[in-house]
């Protein structure tokens, strides 16, 4: 049997307010974002988990308010957003620890911008800023006195419905079955269910084969 050809086409990841699967786990983050009008000090910081959704919740944001998103690792290169009309920094938790300083001196100067103006000031990362390894400690004050929107660990059904996300955006449609299956084989984590997604639409696409149940227990005792 010739080896059958498998394209990257890529995918969209759908980042709509109708797209966000609300649960338990994440409903008080959801409600704190939409509620952008009323934060104290004109500032919310977003905290969670990897593959929690707080990318869905900044570009859900986004929409209310018109808001540009950037990276914090990005706030080194070129001009800075100070006319925006909002703001959202992603991950400044994570900044290259070479160009840390200059970033954090960016975010600063946007920081205090925003707040001249009454611009809403959005931030994410994976915990709160308390934790964060901020170097400049007027920024790290600031930040610190924020109030926090903290997504937290899913459950299963959480879990499988994330999934049924993610494979939709691949264009897979995966049984209800297979899925539950798979909540129950990974750790109960938003990241090792992206990471199972694109593992089993990988070796889908190499075999030519749906996901459904069967070739889940198959991938998964051949990966074992």
């Amino acid at each position: 049997m010739p080896e059958q050809l498998v394209f990257d086409l890529g995918r969209r990841v759908a980042m709509g307010r109708s797209d966000f699967i609300a649960s338990n786990c994440n409903a008080l983050a959801l409600l704190q974002v939409e509620d952008w009008r009323n934060w104290p000090e004109g500032k919310l910081v977003l905290s969670g988990p990897k593959g929690a959704g707080k990318t869905h919740l900044a570009h859900v944001f986004a929409s209310l308010t018109g808001a540009e998103v950037v990276a914090g690792a990005d706030l080194t290169a070129g001009s800075l957003p100070l006319d925006a009309p909002a703001l959202v920094i992603e991950d400044l938790d994570q900044l290259p620890p070479d160009s840390a300083a200059v970033a954090e001196e960016q975010a600063f100067h946007l920081h205090n911008a925003l707040r001249q103006r009454r611009a809403p000031l959005l931030l994410t990362g994976r915990t709160p800023p308390s934790r964060w390894p901020l170097r400049l400690p007027d920024l790290a004050s600031r930040l610190m006195a924020a109030t926090v929107a903290r997504i937290e660990a899913p459950d299963d059904r959480l879990l499988a419905a994330v999934m049924r996300k993610q494979f939709r955006d691949r264009q897979v449609n995966v049984p209800e079955d297979a899925l539950d299956y798979l909540v129950l084989q990974i750790e109960r984590s938003f990241a090792a269910a992206e990471e199972m997604v694109a593992r089993l639409d990988a070796a889908a696409l190499r075999d030519g084969r749906d996901v459904t149940k069967r070739f889940a227990a198959e991938f998964l005792r051949k990966s074992a």
